[in-house]
């Protein structure tokens, strides 16, 4: 991706799940943004979602067993070797790629190595989130602040990284835990963190498999709850990643 820091090689990860409608546009205005890879992560659909998002220019890769963590994992498992920054966000239409450059910049410009982009601080369109997901970006904000004193007003899954610090992580969560198990790392691990502002949209289609389900958002709730209490425990155990927090080489 070439910007005004200098070119850094920028894997985007998409992770998917029946989401066919969407994943086409979401591929191509991702692609439009420069990046150096598109590779949409097949979580088990049963529709033509890799189909249409291999013809849109995304390399695609399959994880048939279930979970959001996993499918991340694999995407980050199949990036290029080349690849200097990791950025994340989800097939649904939701997120909106013309905000790359403001969260992976920052890491290309060596000025954070996490970087997460808020869609509490952003514009939302209505109904794009529910008030389950903005109650828990801001009791996950709140727990952690008080935790480590890092600030955080979201889960959102659109998020970049230094793929050297990401490795790093060791990350272990395989299903809804994923997110809030990077933002612990990244503050445990006194990662140099940065949340900025992004719009946010209604899913361009597909059914949400979280917060448009009670059951399933009270599972992911609790796995929300549970991640953190784990986590807080073990991470105070853990020695931290073995690098030079501010080496500038990427």
């Amino acid at each position: 991706m070439r910007l005004p820091a200098g070119d850094r090689f920028v894997s985007v990860v998409i992770p998917c799940l029946n989401e066919e409608e969407p994943i086409a546009d979401v591929v191509r205005d991702v692609l439009a943004q420069k990046v150096d890879e598109v590779i949409v992560v097949d979580n088990g659909s049963t529709d033509r979602t890799a189909e249409y998002a291999a013809k849109a220019g995304a390399r695609v890769v399959r994880m048939p067993q279930p979970g959001y963590g996993r499918a991340c994992a694999a995407g980050v498992k199949a990036v290029d070797e080349r690849c200097d920054i990791v950025c994340f966000l989800d097939g649904d239409g939701s997120d909106v790629p013309a905000f790359m450059a403001d969260v992976v910049g920052p890491v290309a410009a060596d000025q954070a190595d996490f970087v997460m982009g808020s869609r509490l601080r952003g514009k939302r369109e209505a109904g794009s989130m529910t008030p389950q997901q903005v109650l828990a970006g801001w009791l996950a904000g709140l727990l952690l602040r008080i935790t480590y004193g890092v600030r955080y007003t979201d889960m959102s899954p659109f998020r970049a990284l230094r793929a050297d610090r990401l490795r790093a992580l060791g990350m272990s969560e395989m299903t809804y835990g994923w997110n809030l198990e990077m933002q612990m790392r990244a503050a445990a691990a006194q990662y140099r963190i940065l949340e900025v502002p992004v719009d946010h949209r209604c899913r361009q289609g597909g059914v949400s498999k979280v917060s448009g389900n009670l059951t399933a958002g009270m599972k992911a709730a609790w796995k929300i709850v549970t991640t953190f209490l784990r986590l807080a425990v073990s991470l105070r155990r853990e020695p931290p990643p073995q690098f030079h927090l501010h080496d500038k080489k990427v």
